[in-house]
Formats: structure tokens, sequence, C-alpha cells
């Protein structure tokens, strides 16, 4: 690719559909600071709070997969622009809302008006540029979309200051008007090629693939967890927990936030490297997942650490999507990139969903002293999802386990390159084949 080229193509692809990521992050982010103004001005509980913030979640993961559909049939191009017009609205909707019925149908507007948002430049990279960028493509879109949570801290909250949040609502609802039309008037229109098999077809074949299952429950659990925690649930236990006061709250979510848009260029230039020099992307996800318990469990049991140090691990850990969809991108071919990305997204959203809504009724079990839950109740809440990303990352390891207890008895301490890699290496030597292809 010439270099005059690429830069077009990044200037009339890549950063339009950043804008809509950085978009669809502000929107996602924003949670955690207006919550104590939605529970002053409109009286919302803590369990209104989680299902508020939690049905954009559920409206994300279930338009993901005929979102991928529509992507690969029409292109990015339209898709985005249309669905960013319900976004607008949705956010518009919000600012005027009074009640929590209608605050839940903005939030749902703008979780479908969004929904399209990460598969879409995704899939815009699939189409435009070379396959050997995609891994780190990805992760510079991730990084640039993931600055919309920076915005969503020390910058809003200055403007929450100034205008309020039903007029910072408003700001966003023509922002993101105006993306819509930047993306359908800039963007070019690629030749889709229709797939000769149904939609069904493609389909059982992403979820019918023993790799993706091997690696989605890991991923959403861990992902989707860490958008929980970020988009809502670090803030009241930084409050109830940590006694942090409004400045010292925002100052943290500034930094979780500078944090997360620095993990994913972290790991999208990761998972770059180390295919060049033939190494999977298993191995990074796995560590990953080890890293992310371990800073769930320093919170958990109150390790003699400043809070900030777990919280920007979970931080990092909501952009190793970048890695899942690196090996979503080796397991399908470019004409099922939309449709396996949004079959993984799915569970990503659909477990932040149950993450989060899960996390707001627990603690409501709890009774609040002066306005603060006990830490009893976060250490149960945030306990019993730990216990469930423990469980995936055994399901995920399974077939190395299996394969070096049967040679060796005894399961070494480094995670191989990647599992099915360690499974055939088994095979192959056992067979003792000197032609053996890998």
């Amino acid at each position: 690719m010439q270099i005059s080229t690429a830069w077009r193509r990044i200037a009339r692809v890549f950063l339009p559909f950043a804008i809509g990521y950085y978009l669809s992050y502000l929107f996602r982010a924003i949670n955690a600071l207006i919550a104590g103004h939605l529970s002053s001005d409109i009286g919302l509980g803590t369990a209104d709070l989680g299902l508020l913030t939690s049905v954009y979640f559920l409206i994300f993961a279930a338009a993901q997969i005929p979102v991928g559909i529509l992507l690969d049939r029409f292109g990015p191009r339209r898709v985005q622009s249309a669905l960013l017009l319900i976004a607008a609205a949705g956010a518009g909707l919000f600012a005027v809302s009074t009640g929590f019925l209608s605050l839940l149908i903005a939030c749902a507007m703008i979780g479908l008006g969004v929904a399209a948002a990460l598969v879409a430049g995704l899939k815009s990279i699939a189409l435009w540029f070379p396959a050997e960028r995609a891994a780190l493509l990805n992760g510079y879109m991730i990084a640039l979309g993931s600055l919309g949570a920076v915005t969503a801290t020390a910058p809003a909250e200055h403007l929450l200051a100034w205008i309020g949040w039903r007029q910072l609502f408003g700001v966003l609802a023509a922002a993101t008007g105006a993306a819509a039309m930047l993306i359908y008037a800039v963007v070019p229109e690629p030749v889709i090629v229709p797939s000769t098999a149904s939609s069904s077809a493609t389909l059982r074949s992403v979820f019918g693939d023993k790799r993706f299952w091997r690696i989605a429950p890991l991923s959403a659990t861990c992902v989707g967890s860490a958008w929980s925690l970020q988009g809502l649930w670090a803030s009241p236990w930084l409050i109830d927990i940590e006694r942090v006061d409004r400045a010292g709250l925002v100052g943290q979510l500034f930094i979780m936030s500078i944090v997360l848009s620095g993990g994913a260029w972290l790991f999208g230039a990761t998972v770059h490297c180390m295919r060049r020099r033939g190494t999977g992307a298993e191995t990074v996800l796995g560590i990953v997942a080890v890293l992310f318990i371990a800073a769930q469990l320093a919170l958990i049991l109150r390790a003699p650490l400043p809070s900030i140090l777990p919280l920007s691990v979970i931080a990092i850990v909501g952009t190793a999507a970048v890695i899942s969809f690196a090996l979503v991108a080796d397991y399908f071919p470019p004409e099922l990139a939309g449709r396996a990305n949004g079959a993984l997204n799915v569970l990503h959203f659909g477990w932040a969903f149950l993450a989060q809504c899960a996390t707001g009724l627990i603690l409501e079990q709890w009774s609040s002293h002066e306005g603060h839950r006990p830490v009893q109740a976060y250490q149960v809440a945030f306990g019993l999802n730990v216990l469930i990303q423990v469980w995936s990352l055994v399901w995920f390891a399974l077939p190395w386990l299996k394969s070096s207890t049967s040679r060796t008895g005894s399961i070494p301490s480094v995670i191989p390159v990647s599992a099915y890699e360690a499974v055939e290496v088994s095979i192959c030597c056992e067979q003792a084949d000197d032609d053996a292809q890998w």
C-alpha cells in the first residue's frame, strides 16, 4: 500500500469510525459520573441505577448478530450512520427525561444506536487495510475510541458543573448526529461480495467452531466484568469503601480511563509483534485473565495497596477485546468478519449486562449505614464474578492441561503459545512423524 493511499484511507475510513466508537465509549462510561446526579434529581436507587446502566449492555448485546449480518451485507458506512442517528435521538430523550421509564427507553435507544460502533470499525479495517496490519489497527481503533472514557471523567465533570447533565446529553445528541452525517458523507462505499452461504449457515460456522467457544467464555467474563466495574461499580466502591471525596473520585476515574486508552494500544502492538515472531495471541489472553483475577482479589481481600493499582489493571482489561478480535480474525475469513466479531461481542456485552445488573441486586441485600454500604456486600458481589472467571480460565486452558498431564504427569508453570497448538504438538510427538505438517 502506497503511503498517500494509506493516509487517505486513514482519513476517510479509520478516523470517522474511530469517532463513532469514541462516542460509544463516552456513552458507556458517563454513567459512573452522573449516577449521583440521577439519584438526587430523579430519586433512583442502587438497583434502578444498575438496571438503567445495564440495559445499554443488554440492547447492545442483543443487536450484535443482526448488526454483524447487516455489516457483511450492506457495509459499515450505511449501517453505522443509520444507527448513530438512533443514538442521537436516544441522547436527546435522555436529556429531557423526568422519570425512570423514559430514562430506560433512552438508554435502550443509545445502546441500539451505538451497537455497531466497534464492529463497524473492525469491519472497515478488514475491508480497507492489509490483513497483517489488522491487529495493530484494531488496537489503535480501540485506543482512540477509549478516549471517550477519558472524556467521561474530568472534562465531563467540568461540563456538568457548568451546564448540568441534561444539557450535557443535549450536546452529546448533537455530536452523535454530526458523526452519523460525517460517516455517511466521507467514508467510501466498498464493493460487498454477497456470501454464497445463507446467514444461518455462516452463523453456524461461527458458533459451531470449538476454538470460538474455547476463548469466548474467558474473553466475555473478563472484558464484560471490566466494563461493568469501570462503567459503574468502581465509583460506588471508591465512595463506600475507600471514602474518597468527589475530587478524588473524578481523579481516580480519570487515571483509569487514561490507562484504559493506553492498554488498547499496548495489546494491539503486542499481538502484532507476537504474530510477526510466530507466537499466538492465546498466550496473551491467558496472562491477562490471570492478572485480572489477581487485581479483583486484591480489592476483595483489601490488600495493602493503593486502590488505583488494581483498578488500573481492571481498566486495562476492558481493552483486552483487541486480543480476542485478533484471534477471531485468525479463525474466520474476512467475509465473516462482521458476524464473527458480532457473535463475540454478544457475549462481551451480554456478560457486562449480567454482571452490572446482578451486582446492583446483590448490593441491595445490605442496608446502607450513613449512606455507605458495607465492604461485605462488595466482597460477595465481586467474589461471585471472580469465581466464574476462574472457571472460564480453566475451560480455556483445558486442552493444554490434558495434553500436559498426559505427557508429563504434571502441570508446567508456563502457558504455551496456544492450547490447540499444544494438543497438536503432543499428537505429532507421539506419532513421531518427521513429515508432520504444522
